[in-house]
């Protein structure tokens, strides 16, 4: 059995040569990858289904390990299902994920900057900073519409500068009532105490 076998495997490789000795080189190429992926294993089945077998065989093995448990995001939903399709949405999520400032087309980076523009705005200190730093991030945006530099289209509005000092100052008020009244139920906490408990929490 083993003789035929050789004989008949050496007859195959003798017709292959002859074969790809005929044909162009690309030809002859893809007929020895055809050769392969046709070749088949002790069990019958074909190079390519072998080796699919396998990969399935080693996630299968991996999953009842538990290797594929508590990873980042199991059992979550996906992120930004609720968006739509963003051609560009791999360069928003590496700008918005690492903070990068300054850097890609300004349709991307005007984006993100809108995003945070509130809370910059309350760090401001003056109704003069404010109304400086939307000057300035409206500007940009209607530059960056024009189009000179390339690049996807600008769908950032610009912000009403008379609407955004209202809300700045809105805001602005909430956070001092709420730190006035965290300071009037401290104190009466406080008033509440024996002196002994007063001193206590003063020491901790």
């Amino acid at each position: 059995m083993t003789g035929k076998k050789d004989r008949s495997d050496a007859r195959v490789n003798v017709a292959r040569y002859r074969v790809e000795r005929m044909l162009p080189p690309e030809q002859a190429d893809t007929a020895a990858t055809e050769a392969t992926e046709r070749e088949t294993n002790a069990a019958g089945q074909s190079m390519m289904e072998a080796r699919a077998q396998y990969v399935e065989m080693a996630i299968q093995q991996a999953i009842r390990r538990g290797e594929f448990d508590n990873l980042p995001g199991a059992g979550k939903p996906l992120a930004n299902l609720d968006r739509g399709y963003d051609p560009d949405w791999w360069i928003r999520q590496k700008i918005e994920s690492e903070k990068i400032t300054g850097l890609g087309p300004p349709a991307l980076t005007l984006r993100t900057e809108n995003a945070e523009l509130d809370a910059r705005l309350d760090r401001a200190h003056s109704e003069a900073a404010v109304t400086e730093i939307l000057n300035d991030f409206n500007s940009r945006v209607v530059a960056a519409r024009r189009q000179l530099q390339g690049g996807p289209p600008v769908v950032t509005p610009t912000r009403d500068v008379a609407e955004q000092l209202a809300l700045w100052q809105e805001r602005r008020a909430e956070r001092s009532d709420a730190a006035r009244l965290a300071r009037e139920q401290e104190a009466a906490a406080l008033a509440a105490m024996t002196w002994r408990e007063r001193r206590r929490a003063r020491s901790q």
